[in-house]
């Protein structure tokens, strides 16, 4: 997944493979909001046995804490409006809103983490539990570090990275068709592929 284009006007303090040494962990410590319009939730999933489909959610919010002194002490929300999911398939989206979200009895998606793990300067594991359909379940999700700006509001920005492979099955989203010869049509594992860029308000 391509990442946004970063804002050429805003000042030069990023993080990377290459410019780890550019910031310290600890200058990311504070609150933060997702920006909606700079985040992507994304998921593909497996159809048959050569399709790809691709899709997200549009409709979402969120905010974290961020702790770069102590890593382990970071948390993160996020809601998702499950009637928000697109693959750009009017017919499939309203297949998925009913049969698999359900989104007339479960409107939201819910994540909230219990745990950050370090593992180096820019990765982290984000061990947290996942509401869908009213089912809960605990999720970790791979975050990398890609980047930090100041933004011409003055406010500093960061980027995120992450993906996770969750089996539906496990909250419910069960629904499936068998195909000619066994076997069925759609994948029970299903890559979350995200890129979150957040706000600090304080």
């Amino acid at each position: 997944m391509q990442a946004p284009t970063a804002n050429r006007e805003t000042s030069p303090l990023q993080v990377g493979a290459s410019t780890t040494s550019t910031i310290k962990l600890s200058e990311l410590t504070g609150d933060y909001v997702i920006d909606a319009a700079r985040t992507r939730i994304g998921f593909v999933a497996q159809l048959g046995i050569v399709i790809k489909v691709r899709g997200q959610f549009d409709e979402f919010a969120g905010s974290a804490h961020l702790d770069g002194d102590h890593p382990s002490k970071s948390s993160a929300q996020i809601t998702i409006q499950t009637r928000s999911i697109q693959t750009r398939n009017d017919l499939r989206d309203k297949h998925l809103r009913k049969h698999f979200l359900d989104v007339s009895n479960h409107p939201v998606i819910r994540f909230a983490s219990i745990r950050v793990q370090q593992v180096d300067e820019t990765n982290f594991k984000v061990i947290g539990e996942l509401n869908i359909r009213g089912v809960t379940r605990p999720v970790t999700v791979d975050f990398e570090l890609i980047g930090a700006e100041n933004d011409p509001s003055g406010k500093l920005r960061v980027d995120f990275g992450g993906n996770a492979t969750i089996n539906r099955n496990d909250w419910g989203v069960s629904w499936n068709a068998v195909v000619e010869g066994g076997g069925v049509f759609v994948s029970e594992r299903v890559a979350l592929d995200l890129y979150v860029s957040a706000i600090r308000e304080s």
